[in-house]
């Protein structure tokens, strides 16, 4: 006879242990839905206000776009001039119209209808913490709620992954032996059943105990707005990727494929990640971009400045190394070594290992025994030459990558060299097509000769379309607005000033000395700059409403001089300068302190030393203190502020000043960034030189020198000049 070997109290007992683990459970998924829940509700609210705002702005014209012959014009008498106006209308009122019908009515509400589910579908909801309105306050407490609960709700899954899904019908079976009297009458094979399911169930409950996790779910709790939108400004990364897995239609990456072609597209969405030991969040555009770096090897990352490229390059060699991968290396300009160290160990365990200066040979040694990530410079990278020829590099990173288009430099041939050591090469851009699609064509032979074969000869934005699929399975770019519909507005505003008398007269001597660089810094050659300069009491305005509305500032400028009157100006509240002599850790030490300083602080850059490869996201003002010669330089100098991360609408101003040369410079610049927008964006093969070359600058300047002899008489130059 088969002895019971468990009592009833034991049997109660196990079966409280499985209800309570049972009720955690679901407790866990009525909290999780209801979170998820409130983040849908609020969206909703948000979608519901602002399509009907765009509704507002829709022509009623559009209602004929397909020409379905509805008589618009009746409408428009009848005070009907929008889309908005149709869908606000009862349509018995609609039909009412004389000349107009119910027919009529019907199409014309079924057409108004479709434009606005389209419409709805497709809005794209931004949020930003200088706009904490009522709906967007309870979006962001919504979603603080739920990435606060996630731990515990994680908990809760993994509890329910452990419980038997037959656990009620194992305990049904152990009851059978509940007391004395009922084993003694159950026969042998039911006795064994019932043991076998309590010696079962006993083992797989073994080590699981609820009631912590029970409490911890039961006391959750909503926090205060002031806590959500303080996680919200130095958080934002969660946040956007928790609304982009519950409500992808109004906040996730494009999903077009980014240019892709099919095939590609495939293999990309099949590659397998590991990311342990990344310790930060991607967003999901940047997981594609990882996975198709990974997938063909040898590629050009053009993402538009902004978007981390960096994050992708180092989830890819945390990816190879967790797949046994060891020794990686990251080519950059100088000025960027240290923050390419900084952005390794403190977004991964990686170990990155610096190769320049003076130790630079025994930092090479070091990596070549060790491994990790070795970061150099292009000027340093002459030293890398003498490793042997079996020695293989995991992955090649060459970081603004456009400065080796020129095959024939030294630089270039270095990076070639190095590179016949790995499988792998990531050349990173934000702007491959500088100044023509000939230059990137170069860097794609470089990756994929037989690709830029291809690619050459087209040479019409005609034939755009066929040019991006040609190079997708080596070159893969997305612009911000493809991938960040959520990122707070950039407000790009013109300071037109008018010139002081001490402006002017400066100017003038300037313009008549032909001297076209002291002709640029108009404004900041008045030699009592500091009290009766136009441009300087226009930047001390803005500076001050920065202050006020607790933001910081960023002020560009490509002359020295000028960046040493800005330090001047603003005394103490100015952090430092960084220029092209400043040394790379020096460099990252005065944005650091900028970083820790208070609103109404002011960090002054030269454009192009400061306007690359920072990431400087806690500034939100930017001032650029005259033109620059073309489009790119004033876009990499935004992007230090504008790029993901950001959380507040970025202000850009922009110093000129009236009846100078600027206004001709900034004419010339606007269309060659039309020219950029048109073509490098769209990887068609223009060839368009987008800077300002020396035959422009100099025709520029003897129109300015002209203008002047035609305003001014001789004898006003000399008195105005002194």
């Amino acid at each position: 006879m088969i002895k019971r070997e468990f009592t009833n109290s034991e049997i109660k007992t196990l079966a409280s242990r499985v209800n309570l683990a049972e009720r955690t459970v679901k407790e866990g998924n009525l909290v999780n839905g209801k979170l998820q829940g409130a983040i849908l509700d609020s969206v909703r609210m948000i979608v519901e206000k602002e399509y009907l705002e765009i509704l507002k702005t829709i022509p009623i014209d559009e209602i004929n776009a397909d020409k379905s012959g509805i008589r618009i014009g009746i409408l428009k008498d009848n005070g009907i001039s929008t889309v908005f106006d149709v869908m606000s209308i009862d349509i018995s009122k609609l039909a009412a119209i004389y000349g107009f019908g119910q027919n009529m009515a019907i199409r014309t509400k079924t057409i108004a209808g479709r434009i606005a589910e389209d419409i709805k579908k497709n809005v794209k909801i931004r949020i930003s913490s200088d706009d904490r309105n009522a709906e967007h306050t309870r979006l962001v407490m919504s979603v603080f709620d739920y990435l606060r609960a996630g731990a515990t709700i994680d908990r809760c899954r993994q509890l329910e992954g452990k419980l038997p899904s037959d656990a009620e019908t194992e305990l049904k079976k152990i009851r059978r032996a509940s007391n004395s009297i009922k084993w003694f009458f159950t026969r042998e094979s039911k006795k064994q059943e019932a043991l076998d399911s309590y010696n079962r169930l006993l083992g797989k409950m073994a080590g699981i105990d609820a009631a912590p996790l029970l409490n911890e779910v039961k006391s959750l709790r909503s926090v205060s707005a002031e806590e959500a939108w303080e996680d919200f400004s130095v958080n934002s990364v969660s946040f956007f990727n928790a609304l982009e897995r519950i409500v992808p239609e109004h906040f996730s990456s494009s999903s077009d494929g980014y240019g892709l072609s099919t095939e590609i597209l495939a293999d990309v969405e099949s590659t397998e990640l590991d990311l342990n030991g990344l310790n930060c969040q991607l967003r999901g555009y940047q997981v594609w971009g990882v996975k198709y770096v990974l997938r063909q090897k040898r590629v050009l990352l053009g993402d538009e400045m902004g978007l981390g490229k960096t994050i992708q390059a180092l989830a890819a060699m945390v990816h190879l190394r967790n797949k046994g991968e060891t020794h990686f290396l990251v080519i950059c300009p100088a000025s960027v070594i240290i923050n390419w160290c900084r952005e390794i160990e403190a977004k991964s365990d990686l170990k990155a290992v610096k190769i320049h200066g003076n130790i630079k040979e025994a930092s090479l040694e070091r990596w070549k025994n060790e491994g990790g990530v070795a970061v150099t410079n292009y000027e340093s990278l002459a030293g890398l030459m003498e490793i042997e020829d079996s020695f293989r590099i995991s992955l090649v990173v060459v970081d603004e990558a456009h400065y080796v288009k020129n095959a024939a430099a030294q630089r270039s041939r270095n990076v070639m060299k190095i590179c016949a050591h790995t499988d792998r090469i990531l050349f990173m851009t934000g702007t491959p097509l500088e100044n023509n699609v000939s230059e990137m064509v170069r860097l794609l032979e470089y990756l994929q000769p037989d690709i830029a074969e291809k690619a050459k000869g087209v040479s019409s934005s005609a034939y755009a379309d066929y040019f991006k699929e040609r190079i997708s399975p080596v070159y893969y770019r997305r612009k911000r607005d493809d991938v960040l519909a959520e990122l707070p507005e950039l407000i790009q505003m013109q300071e037109w000033c008018e010139m002081t008398k001490e402006d002017e007269a400066q100017y003038i001597r300037d313009v008549i000395g032909r001297n076209f660089m002291d002709m640029r810094r108009v404004s900041w050659r008045n030699a009592d700059y500091f009290n009766t300069s136009s441009k300087v009491l226009r930047l001390r305005e803005i500076a001050d409403l920065a202050c006020g509305d607790g933001r910081k500032i960023l002020v560009f400028s490509f002359f020295l001089d000028t960046l040493e009157k800005v330090s001047k100006i603003f005394g103490p509240l100015c952090i430092g300068v960084i220029n092209g002599s400043i040394p790379p850790n020096k460099r990252q030490e005065i944005i650091d302190k900028f970083d820790a300083a208070p609103p109404g602080s002011v960090l002054a850059a030269q454009i192009q030393s400061g306007g690359t490869g920072l990431n400087i996201q806690s500034a939100s003002v930017v001032v650029i203190c005259e033109p620059q010669y073309k489009p790119s330089t004033e876009n990499q100098a935004i992007s230090r502020a504008y790029r993901m991360g950001q959380t507040r609408n970025v202000l850009v101003h922009r110093l000129l000043c009236t009846n100078t040369i600027e206004e001709r410079i900034i004419k010339i610049l606007w269309e060659k960034q039309e020219e950029f927008n048109t073509f490098a964006d769209e990887s068609s093969a223009a060839k368009q030189d987008l800077e300002l070359d020396s035959t422009t600058i100099n025709q520029v300047m003897e129109e300015e020198i002209q203008r002047i002899r035609e305003k001014y008489t001789e004898d006003q130059i000399k008195m105005l000049t002194g």
